[in-house]
């Protein structure tokens, strides 16, 4: 016990009341924004939509079959974003199939990456649509569809 009556434990106990009462105390700055379960997809649809874009600057005779897959997804982008509740960005990160490809890459090496991303892609979106509310399904859905059909358009 202590000098004014109280035990070790209930010391701890305070302290700890204490610190946790404290932690919820505090700006909105502080906190971190919490990320939407939608967001990946919305980072992959950017991502997809720029490499498509370097891949026709670098391959032109390309422009023609690619040109609508990076509208798609430039698309699916803003959809995402409105969902989310936020502004489309305008950037993604930088891994994407046109960075895993040298700069001398042919057409078919190119249509090849963008094969697998969009059936990589069209999985994480039939993912996403399972696990996302009714409200958000049909959007998802509509986008996980879209995305199996770019890797038909790539066949």
């Amino acid at each position: 016990m202590s000098e004014v009556g109280h035990t070790r434990r209930w010391v701890l106990g305070a302290g700890l009341m204490l610190t946790g009462g404290l932690a919820g105390c505090g700006s909105d700055a502080d906190s971190p924004t919490p990320v939407d379960a939608l967001q990946p997809l919305l980072d992959e649809a950017l991502t997809l939509a720029i490499a498509y874009d370097r891949a026709i600057l670098s391959l032109p005779d390309l422009a023609t079959r690619l040109s609508p897959l990076a509208a798609d997804h430039r698309a699916h982008a803003a959809e995402l974003a409105t969902l989310i509740g936020r502004t489309t960005p305008t950037s993604a990160s930088a891994s994407s199939p046109a960075s895993a490809m040298s700069a001398g890459a042919t057409a078919d090496e190119v249509i090849a990456a963008f094969q697998t991303a969009e059936q990589s892609a069209a999985k994480n979106a039939v993912a996403a649509c399972r696990a996302t509310t009714a409200l958000r399904a049909g959007t998802v859905g509509s986008i996980a569809a879209c995305r199996a059909t770019h890797v038909e358009a790539l066949r």
